[in-house]
């Protein structure tokens, strides 16, 4: 798990981002997960980005699998259950007030920003708007924080555990 602060973000890894993203990542304040071999999967992205922007996706999802598996759950609508299951479970909505309460604690360490004061991301707290948002965060949180993001990782054809990476990182055949 890695939170806030973060350690400086690499040319390296902005090097990896500008390729997944196929632009420069803006507002980069630091790599919040990464894929088994070094590469960033989740990026923490300032809350006012340099040219002013409120941003409020504090945590973005970078890696091009991950993404590809969160927008297939979003087609498949993953996140029509997914709101069902909360609307009908209390301690699921108990767990994910906590998680966008968690999320705004983390984005706060780099500035408040009123336009988006108590705006998480993917709908947090009250419903499931994109799991992309949500699964970021339960990347960076780690397991438990994140009870929708963590859910939707389970359902995912991607894993976290496994680099498809198309360039691996610095990490790849390194044993922890």
């Amino acid at each position: 798990m890695t939170t806030p602060p973060f350690p400086p973000v690499s040319e390296a890894d902005l090097d990896v981002l500008r390729e997944q993203l196929g632009r420069p990542a803006r507002g980069v304040v630091g790599v919040a997960a990464r894929c088994v071999c070094g590469n960033p999967t989740v990026v923490a992205t300032a809350p006012r980005l340099p040219d002013g922007t409120p941003f409020p996706t504090f945590y973005y999802l970078t890696h091009p699998a991950a993404t590809a598996a969160m927008s297939a759950l979003e087609a498949d609508h993953a996140m029509r259950e997914l709101n069902d299951q909360l609307a009908e479970d209390e301690d699921l909505r108990a767990r994910y007030r906590y998680a966008h309460e968690a999320y705004l604690r983390d984005r706060a360490h780099y500035g408040e920003v009123p336009e988006i004061e108590g705006i998480s991301a993917g709908g947090m707290p009250a419903r499931v708007k994109c799991l992309h948002a949500v699964a970021g965060h339960a990347l960076a949180a780690g397991p438990g924080v994140n009870p929708i993001g963590d859910r939707a990782l389970e359902l995912a054809a991607w894993s976290p555990e496994r680099c498809v990476c198309a360039t691996p990182g610095p990490n790849l055949g390194r044993v922890a």
